[in-house]
C-alpha cells in the first residue's frame, strides 16, 4: 500500500472507532444524546461508509468530501465542548432540548468529554484528508 492508501485506511478507522464509540455510549451505557451530539453524528456516521468505499475503490477524491464533513462536524464539536467547559459559553448556551447540551456524561481527567472525543476524531480525519489531497497533488 502507498501513503495515500494508508491515510485513507486510517481515516476510515478513525471514523469507524468514533461511530462505534458513539453507539457504545448510547446503546450500551444508555447515555441519551443531546441535539448537538446528534448533529455531530450526522457528520461522522456517513464517513464510515464513504471512506470505506473510497478505500476499497482507491477513490482518493473522497478525501475532499470527508474534509468538508469533518470541518463542519468539528466546528459543532468545538462549540459543544465550549458550552460544556467555558463558563461564558455555558451561561449563554441556548436550551438544547430534553437533554441539556451542557451536561457531561463523562469527564475523564477533568477535560475529556464526549464532544472532546468527537472533536479529536474530526481533527484526525481532517489531517488525514489533507494529507491525501496534498499527496495527490504531488503525484504520489
Amino acid at each position: 500500500m502507498n501513503r495515500r492508501e494508508n491515510y485513507l485506511l486510517a481515516a476510515w478507522g478513525v471514523s469507524l472507532i468514533a461511530t462505534l464509540g458513539s453507539l457504545y455510549f448510547s446503546e450500551i451505557m444508555k447515555f441519551i444524546p443531546c441535539e448537538l451530539c446528534w448533529f455531530q453524528r450526522i457528520f461522522m456516521y456517513p464517513q464510515v461508509i464513504l471512506l470505506g468505499m473510497a478505500f476499497v475503490r482507491k477513490d482518493f477524491n473522497m478525501a475532499r468530501y470527508s474534509l468538508v464533513l469533518s470541518i463542519i462536524g468539528g466546528t459543532i464539536s468545538t462549540y459543544h465542548y465550549l458550552i460544556q467547559k467555558v463558563p461564558f459559553f455555558k451561561e449563554n448556551a441556548p436550551s438544547c432540548g430534553m437533554i441539556p447540551c451542557t451536561g457531561q456524561y463523562i469527564n475523564w481527567f477533568g477535560f475529556i468529554t464526549i464532544p472532546f472525543l468527537a472533536l479529536t476524531a474530526f481533527i484526525l480525519i481532517i489531517l488525514l484528508s489533507y494529507f491525501i489531497i496534498r499527496t495527490e497533488k504531488e503525484g504520489k
